[in-house]
């Protein structure tokens, strides 16, 4: 850890981020327009490449609407073979720059049925249905409690902010469960049904370790999906990382212009 503020440090010099942002599928393109210093995930002693489509691999580092903000453009993924150790470590690093709130963004699975493909929804709360979890192994104090409260991962008062501003801006917004799977593989009808009765109304394959760490380390977060396709056996349609990427893009303007707003208000 020490090595890879060090060295972030000797990129941003005094620059104090407050802000951080975890930027999902195809949502990348925020960090390209408010770009002031950009560090590839490769360049960073300690962090491992992105290897996903979609993904752009950098921490972008930028002035928005008055505040200092790290964003990631891409993230680690379980499924990519990395452990939690490695998926929730740039949020730990974003954490001893400074930073006090974290928007995570993700592209996920509708399957609460009356989600519209390219529609965006906030996140209330999570079911992790990832077989394992972050905090697993020796505590480090000096972050957090051994056995940190999850009754509110996503604050309340973000969630809330979120939606005035969508009203503001005339921007539907949803509000559900996000349930996090392992993948890489998309789910079966089956599994979609069961995460269904579970109570879920989004599913993907991030986002919940990274908001557990950050629970547990103290930060104010919010979680948005942009929700790219309709799971398996809401769809009458194959699933493909391609209609994640479409979708995405179609919900791009309305993303940004939230995100940006929130980052106002914050």
């Amino acid at each position: 850890m020490e090595k890879t503020i060090e060295y972030i440090k000797s990129k941003i010099g005094d620059f104090n981020p407050e802000i951080g942002i975890v930027l999902g599928s195809g949502l990348g393109e925020l960090a390209d327009e408010y770009c002031e210093i950009k560090i590839p995930f490769k360049d960073i002693p300690n962090f491992p490449e992105s290897t996903v489509k979609g993904h752009s691999g950098n921490l972008v580092f930028s002035k928005v609407n008055g505040k200092n903000v790290v964003m990631m453009q891409g993230r680690f993924h379980f499924y990519e073979g990395h452990p939690m150790s490695v998926v929730t470590y740039p949020i730990k690093v974003m954490k001893k720059l400074g930073i006090e709130t974290v928007i995570l963004t993700n592209a996920a699975g509708g399957v609460n049925p009356y989600f519209k493909p390219s529609s965006l929804m906030i996140i209330k709360d999570h079911i992790n249905f990832m077989g394992t979890n972050p905090l697993i192994g020796p505590n480090d104090d000096s972050l957090g409690d051994r056995f940190p409260d999850m009754s509110e991962v996503y604050t309340k008062e973000l969630r809330e902010l979120a939606h005035e501003c969508g009203k503001k801006l005339n921007i539907p917004l949803e509000e559900g469960v996000y349930i996090a799977l392992t993948g890489p593989t998309y789910e079966t009808p089956a599994e979609v049904n069961m995460v269904r009765t579970l109570g879920a109304d989004a599913v993907g394959m991030s986002t919940v370790p990274e908001a557990i760490v950050a629970r547990w380390m103290g930060l104010k977060t919010i979680g948005i999906s942009c929700i790219c396709n309709s799971a398996a056996g809401i769809s009458t349609v194959g699933l493909s990382h391609k209609e994640v990427l479409e979708n995405a893009e179609k919900a791009k303007v309305y993303f940004k212009k939230l995100v940006l707003e929130l980052i106002k208000n914050i």
